[in-house]
């Protein structure tokens, strides 16, 4: 099987070992990954902030980087949404204005072949233990996006609960977003701190080691903040656990995912 790895601007700019691990991990299960250099930005900032039009460029930008594919996989619960739940909405307001029917029909290519990388796993590849050895105690926070729009589930703790040597301790108040939600952080800092606030609680409360989640946008919010409070919990991406091996996991060395 041939897929197309949609990396995302987040992981692309700041965690690229996220990129490299869902790599690792697929080929791993035999699968074959392309990464075609011609996709950028999905638009969610743009059309988070108003600027559906400003949006419309990047929906045929996606339409054309993954024609040549029939599954599109991401490290991203929050970009997989949007171009499920939103290029549809983007393209239908268009044709409703007159201006087309190439955009509903760029997006609706896009929908069914677009996958968050556990919905790939379980539903695609009827996997859930994917080889994965991590020695460490983890908690997972499943993220709004990953949550409600997408409807993951039970999926990412399927996962989790396959790989050797990790320890799963459940979140309290695991459905509660952790304040970040893309520019409502910055237009809302205080509440978004505050959210943020009781997720670290939460989390720093179950005794991990490590946090992870499927999106790195909120997995940088929460990090960052477990960061400047000293608290050793390290945050780490879904993929990066998956990935892992005992091979990666030497004594006193890092693994994967950052954890010693």
């Amino acid at each position: 099987m041939r897929v197309a790895l949609f990396v995302t601007c987040v992981n692309d700019t700041l965690r690229p070992r996220t990129g490299q691990a869902v790599v690792t991990l697929l080929e791993r299960l035999g699968v074959e990954v392309d990464f075609p250099d011609t996709q950028s930005c999905c638009g969610q900032p743009q059309f988070n902030t108003g600027y559906r039009h400003a949006t419309e460029p990047l929906v045929h930008r996606f339409d054309r980087a993954f024609a040549d594919y029939a599954y599109v996989v991401t490290p991203s619960g929050s970009c997989a949404a949007m171009v499920r739940d939103n290029y549809p909405r983007i393209g239908a307001r268009a044709a409703a204005e007159g201006r087309g029917r190439e955009l509903a029909g760029a997006a609706a290519r896009a929908v069914p072949k677009t996958f968050e990388l556990t919905e790939f796993l379980v539903d695609v590849l009827g996997v859930t233990d994917v080889g994965a050895y991590y020695p460490h105690t983890v908690t997972y926070h499943p993220t709004c996006h990953g949550l409600r729009l997408l409807g993951l589930g039970d999926r990412p703790r399927r996962l989790l609960e396959r790989v050797r040597g990790l320890t799963l301790r459940e979140l309290p108040g695991a459905e509660e977003c952790c304040g970040f939600g893309g520019t409502f952080a910055v237009k809302n800092p205080a509440v978004s701190a505050a959210m943020g606030a009781d997720k670290i609680r939460a989390v720093t409360g179950t005794g991990a080691e490590a946090m992870c989640t499927v999106d790195n946008s909120c997995l940088l919010h929460i990090g960052g903040m477990l960061t400047r409070q000293g608290s050793p919990v390290r945050p780490v991406h879904l993929a990066e656990i998956l990935a892992s091996t005992e091979a990666d996991a030497q004594p006193g060395e890092a693994t994967a995912g950052g954890a010693r």
